[in-house]
C-alpha cells in the first residue's frame, strides 16, 4: 500500500486488500486506479469497479480494507473519505505521503472503521507488533 501511494505521488492511490467472505484476513492486494487523477480526491473507476465485485462474488470474497492516500494532509478521514464509505465491514486504511511524496522514509498509516458516518481509530498491527 504504502509503495502503491509512493508511485502514485501527488496524486492519492487507492485499492483494495480482499480476503475470503465471512472472515477478516486480508489475503489478496488489488491496486487500482484513480480515475479522478487527483491530488485531493480519489475514485475507483466504475467498470474497474464492477469487474473488481464480479470477481471478489466469483471467488467468494469481500473487501477487507480499502485504502488510499492524502498527499498533503493527515492519513485521517475527509468529510468526504466518511460519506462515501459504504462497507461498514472494510477497514479503511489511510497512508500520507505528505512528508516523503515519492521517496522513502516517514510516512503515516492509520486504520479506521467508518460506519453510519461513524468514525473509530483502530489499532495497526504490522509484522506481529502494534503501531
Amino acid at each position: 500500500m504504502v509503495a502503491h501511494a509512493r508511485a502514485d505521488h501527488p496524486d492519492e492511490a487507492c485499492g483494495v486488500i480482499a480476503g475470503p467472505s465471512g472472515t477478516d484476513r486480508p489475503e489478496r492486494f488489488i491496486p487500482m486506479r484513480n480515475a479522478a487523477r487527483s491530488p485531493t480526491f480519489y475514485e475507483f473507476d466504475s467498470g474497474d469497479l464492477f469487474a473488481l465485485y464480479r470477481e471478489l462474488d466469483e471467488r467468494d470474497e469481500a473487501p477487507v480494507v480499502i485504502y488510499h492516500s492524502h498527499t498533503a494532509t493527515e492519513a485521517h478521514p475527509s468529510r468526504t473519505d466518511i460519506a462515501l464509505a459504504g462497507e461498514p465491514d472494510a477497514h479503511y486504511v489511510l497512508i500520507s505521503t505528505r512528508e516523503t511524496g515519492t521517496e522513502d522514509g516517514p510516512f503515516e498509516l492509520r486504520s479506521f472503521r467508518i460506519v453510519d458516518g461513524v468514525v473509530s481509530e483502530e489499532p495497526v498491527r504490522i509484522g506481529g507488533t502494534f503501531e
